[in-house]
């Protein structure tokens, strides 16, 4: 029990604590919503969410942001608009080129970032404006009509007449897809190395990883999942250029609330999308509740400073934690009367990278 209740209040942990009482207290107020048709429905919302939160964890976690997701997303939607239009003949030409945009982002911000050293917090925010901009001069600032049926259907279908939870969206096919590969992708050198990165860069130099390729590559992967979330939206809400806006803020939001240490170094994909599905959760309860919408942002704002403060209190205990029982150990080898100089010191003359043996 002890354990069980050290894990609840981890921050990985206590937010899964928190979407399981969110969820009850959505049930209470709402019994249908634990039906599985809806609870399928509820997963097909998140999902654009969730896919940025994950593609916003790869960038966090190496001790970078990426503030331009949200344009990416609108960019990406009003370029479906314009260029899909009726022609359902056009659909897998464009997503081929939504897939060229979004890489071509991410390689803008991660070079901008790695090889001109310009701190990503500015690279992304110039992005982000660039972007915004160009989007606004190109359509006018105004909304266009909804692209061809099968493309929508991406977003808003699904395969139908399934037992018991009616059907399965795409969205949620999709979503499962993006989880399993980034899970992969994670525990693979790539993930590792990226979090090594995020904990010391200069370490991890000195280990021989690809810095700026490897972070280059976590931005890539942030801007194709933005690309992905955008597709999805088209069939939930159509094509208009507030569709995306505020996305790059609600994914860092569900990232924190998901145990991920801003700064980099810590954090897990479960973890970002545990808090992603989290925050929708709790935004779902808010409604039921007859909270005001116009609330949601100064909530996120809440939630983004309890978390990085709860966080950091953690940590520090375990840091704290930590020296406290090294210095016991060392006072205790010093002073056993048995431990000899000759059994404390090292075998081995201790080496550097170069072979020189070091004093």
């Amino acid at each position: 029990m002890t354990e069980w209740g050290r894990r609840a209040l981890d921050p990985k942990g206590i937010v899964v604590v928190l979407l399981i009482v969110i969820l009850l207290a959505i049930i209470v107020l709402n019994p249908s919503f634990a039906e599985p048709g809806s609870l399928m429905r509820f997963i097909q919302r998140v999902a654009p969410i969730a896919i940025v939160a994950i593609g916003q964890y790869f960038v966090i976690v190496s001790g970078e942001f990426d503030l331009s997701m949200g344009a990416v997303v609108t960019a990406q939607v009003m370029t479906v608009g314009h260029l899909v239009g009726v022609d359902e003949s056009k659909t897998v030409p464009v997503l081929f080129v939504l897939v060229g945009i979004g890489i071509l982002v991410g390689l803008i911000n991660g070079l901008a970032t790695t090889l001109l050293r310009v701190p990503s917090f500015i690279v992304t925010l110039g992005t982000m404006l660039v972007i915004h901009g160009a989007i606004m001069w190109w359509t006018g600032g105004v909304a266009t009509s909804n692209p061809a049926e099968n493309f929508r259907q991406i977003g808003r279908g699904g395969f139908e007449n399934i037992p018991l939870i009616d059907s399965i969206p795409y969205a949620v096919l999709v979503l499962a897809a993006v989880i399993l590969l980034a899970v992969w992708l994670s525990r693979r050198p790539f993930g590792r190395t990226l979090t090594a990165i995020g904990d010391n860069s200069a370490a991890a130099t000195f280990a021989g990883s690809r810095v700026w390729w490897t972070k280059t590559s976590a931005f890539v992967l942030s801007s194709l999942s933005a690309t992905v979330a955008g597709v999805l939206l088209v069939g939930f809400a159509g094509v208009h250029p507030s569709v995306g806006q505020g996305y790059e803020f609600t994914a860092i939001t569900a990232v924190v609330l998901g145990g991920v240490v801003l700064g980099g170094g810590r954090g897990t994909v479960l973890g970002a999308l545990t808090g992603a599905f989290t925050l929708e959760a709790l935004f779902t309860l808010l409604n039921f509740t007859a909270v005001p919408a116009t609330m949601r942002d100064a909530i996120q704002g809440a939630i983004i400073i309890a978390a990085v403060a709860y966080s950091g209190v953690v940590f520090a205990r375990r840091r704290k934690r930590s020296r406290t029982s090294t210095s016991t150990n060392s006072a205790t080898t010093s002073a056993d009367p048995t431990t000899t100089s000759a059994e404390s010191a090292p075998s081995t003359p201790s080496t550097g990278g170069d072979g020189a043996v070091r004093q």
